[in-house]
Order: structure tokens, then sequence, then C-alpha cells
């Protein structure tokens, strides 16, 4: 069977420019296809490292402020203790059946006593919770005989992570 008015030669010619065609179309989408999935990967991974930056620096943040807390407290260092406290926190020590409460210019008026003097101790922290805004960690102080054990509570302010309340307890 014959077609008519075709031209076998140039039927195949234009055959095989539309597969050579189509094939330069799939592998223009293909390359987009991958370009598109880099570029997804890279902002993802971005992100991902951007956000664990910021993990990173708020711990540290958090660190310093309770290095400072533990330096006044332990080692007399008063330096920038003022700093880190909220000007609502409260220092609440429990003393037999007794709860009793200080604000933070107690504190700092009772800290100053005792400033220069490294206490007899060994100091150690945990991390309790903490998330973006808040942390909680307990501050343990071994003395011979007994352990002090400090709650503290830090609020991420807008100045800054600050002390809000400190919980004050001994065990022997």
């Amino acid at each position: 069977m014959r077609l008519p008015n075709c031209d076998l030669p140039a039927l195949v010619l234009d055959l095989h420019l539309n597969q050579q065609t189509e094939k330069k179309n799939l592998k223009s989408h293909t390359m987009k296809t991958l370009k598109t999935l880099t570029a997804s990967l890279f902002m993802i991974l971005s992100v991902s490292a951007f956000a664990a930056d910021g993990v990173k620096n708020e711990k540290s943040k958090i660190d310093n402020t309770l290095n400072t807390y533990v330096e006044a407290v332990a080692n007399g260092k008063m330096e920038g203790l003022g700093d880190i406290l909220d000007e609502t926190m409260k220092f609440t020590v429990i003393r037999a059946d007794k709860v009793v409460n200080y604000s933070k210019t107690d504190l700092l008026n009772y800290l100053k006593h005792s400033e220069n003097v490294v206490q007899n101790c060994t100091t150690d922290y945990e991390v309790e919770k903490i998330n973006s805004s808040q942390a909680i960690i307990k501050v343990i102080m071994k003395y011979e005989g007994f352990t002090k054990i400090n709650y503290i509570n830090l609020d991420k302010t807008g100045t800054g992570w600050k002390i809000t309340n400190i919980s004050s307890s001994y065990l022997k």
C-alpha cells in the first residue's frame, strides 16, 4: 500500500527530528527538575543550618547567663550579676518549714557580703527544660555534709536571657 503524496525520506527525517526535539525537551525538563530539587535541598539545608546555629547561639547565651550566676554564688565574682537578674526576680529559700522570699535587691545585698569569697564546694548544673523562650536549670553545690540545690528559671526578654526565679533548698 502506498501513501498518496508522501515523501518517505522526508517523513522519516521529520519523525527523526521530532524524536530529537522530544529528547531535548525531556533533557531540558529533567535538568530543570534537577535544578529545582537541588535548589530546594540547598534551601532546606541552609534553613536547617541557620536554625541549628540559632539554637547554638541561644544555648550559648543561656550558658553565659548561668556562668555569671554560678561565678557570683560559688566564687564571689559579682561582675555582671545585676545585669542577668530580672528586675522582678524572686529568690525563694526553703528553711525548715518556712518559705522565705527575697527580691533582686535583697539577693544582691546579701551576695555583696560574700564578694570575692570562694565557696568550699563543687558546683555543677543540669538543664532540666529548655525551649526558645524559657529554661529551667538545676545548680548543684556540694559542700561537705550537705548539698544546696538551686532551681533557676531563665526567660528570654527583650534585653537577653534573664533569671526570673531562683528556688533554693538544702539536702543532707
